[in-house]
């Protein structure tokens, strides 16, 4: 894996007592990596991540893990809110919805997963905690959106994905207020939060609409969480 020491003034100390408990992946959504790479390096800019891959897989290290990057902004996940303070946040070069949207590269997903795997023998992170943007601020962000490959990094141990990408057990009553358990924000938008958990979970089908599979797919995952009922 490739490093580069790429150093960004944007950053803070933990809170006292932080335990770093999420993984949070996101895309830089520029028109370039040298775009990116320049703003989250910039004081002005007031953002940063840890860690940016571009898509050849050369990593560029921003902020030191036991510091505070700036990268999520407004966010909720299981009841909790800066999630800056207790995250780890790796920032994909990909042009994003805005700029021409595309597959990530084999290369960068391979730099990702072996960064990956280093990160999560360092900090105590949870499978069910490896989230994207767009899951602790669906109604503002899409990243890494519906290209990115969650079975793939479920796959070499990296987050939670539904068994076979499917339904896991029968779906009951599970209503998409149930999203709340795994850990969504009960106070965006509803279309928002179904979008962010199809984007994560069901990426061919972006309706916006609760449905069966979608029940299924959550009553798998709440299935995988310690006790099976919540994330939080």
């Amino acid at each position: 894996m490739n490093r580069i020491e790429c150093p960004s003034p944007n950053y803070d100390m933990r809170p006292d007592g932080a335990v770093i408990d999420m993984l949070l992946l996101h895309y830089t959504g520029m028109a370039n990596a040298e775009a990116a790479l320049s703003r989250l390096c910039d004081p002005a800019g007031k953002v940063s991540a840890h860690y940016t891959i571009d898509e050849a897989g050369t990593v560029y290290a921003h902020v030191a893990e036991d510091r505070r990057a700036w990268h999520a902004g407004v966010e909720h996940w299981a009841g909790a809110g800066d999630i800056n303070a207790r995250s780890i946040g790796i920032e994909l070069v990909n042009p994003g919805h805005a700029f021409g949207y595309r597959p990530f590269p084999p290369e960068q997903i391979a730099a990702l997963t072996t960064l990956c795997h280093s990160i999560l023998m360092r900090h105590p992170i949870p499978s069910w905690r490896v989230l994207g943007h767009s899951d602790v601020a669906p109604a503002r962000k899409e990243d890494p959106g519906e290209l990115f490959p969650w079975a793939r990094l479920a796959k070499a141990g990296i987050g939670l994905f539904p068994i076979n990408g499917g339904p896991e057990r029968e779906p009951g009553n599970l209503g998409p207020d149930s999203l709340v358990r795994f850990g969504y924000d009960p106070s965006a938008p509803l279309e928002k939060v179904i979008l962010a958990f199809q984007r994560h979970f069901r990426p061919r089908g972006l309706t916006g609409v609760w449905d069966e599979e979608c029940a299924g797919l959550l009553a798998g995952l709440l299935a995988r969480l310690p006790g099976g009922e919540t994330a939080a």
